[in-house]
């Protein structure tokens, strides 16, 4: 017995060394290998070593195709895929801007809103956790909604169009953008005063007063500090 076991072991890992080598693009942790937890760690760490996977973070390899430079790293919307997944995950900050037109500068790294805890950063991706805006996974809120939002929370600093221009660019969204209003307002309930504000005013210049009346109102001292920024 206490030859065998050893034996089984080295059995096993190799199999698992062999299913991994043959795998390509696709994500590898050490629970998808029939392995001791301890081995299957190790087996990966080793297989990063050699270049046989690229280590993504802690517990999560990458096994994708050789180049000259060595094995690459996996699309950037593969790795969001991966580490946060479902609704009510899309751009935030200049990431949001640059997509939905509201500015032309281009961040050095993207920023992903995810509506539960930020999970930790991976290579050139970073999270903002919005795990109190539960209106945006209960609204199945897609990419381009979820950037309209964060657009909304962040307009003074992210949008580089004049205030004119700015309403024009969002009600056209609105409009013909392929969003969905009647769940961006639904969603609204759970979102801060200053996104509610603006999108019930969109919304309204967009000819969807019945969605705007759907946005609950937000406190006074909000509504005028937004109000006066949109027309200065």
């Amino acid at each position: 017995m206490t030859i065998r076991a050893p034996e089984r072991n080295r059995a096993g890992a190799a199999a698992a060394r062999g299913l991994v080598l043959r795998s390509r693009d696709r994500f590898w942790r050490p629970g998808d290998l029939r392995l001791p937890s301890s081995t299957a760690y190790h087996l990966l760490g080793e297989l990063a070593e050699a270049d046989e996977l690229r280590r993504v973070r802690h517990g999560l390899y990458w096994r994708g195709r050789r180049s000259p430079f060595g094995m690459g790293w996996p699309p950037q919307e593969v790795v969001l895929r991966e580490v946060a997944p479902g609704p009510g995950v899309g751009p935030a900050g200049l990431l949001a801007a640059n997509a939905l037109r509201f500015s032309t500068q281009v961040p050095r790294r993207a920023l992903y809103a995810v509506p539960e805890r930020a999970p930790a950063d991976v290579g050139s991706l970073r999270f903002v956790s919005r795990a109190a805006r539960i209106g945006r996974t209960r609204q199945r809120l897609n990419p381009a909604e979820v950037a309209f939002l964060e657009v909304l929370d962040g307009w003074d600093r992210l949008v580089e169009l004049d205030p004119a221009d700015a309403d024009a660019r969002g009600i056209q969204l609105l409009t013909e953008g392929g969003l969905r209003p009647e769940r961006l307002a639904r969603a609204a309930r759970t979102e801060p005063g200053r996104v509610r504000v603006r999108l019930r005013s969109l919304l309204a210049e967009s000819g969807r007063a019945d969605l705007a009346a759907l946005v609950p109102d937000a406190d006074p001292r909000t509504t005028a500090s937004v109000t006066q920024a949109r027309v200065a």
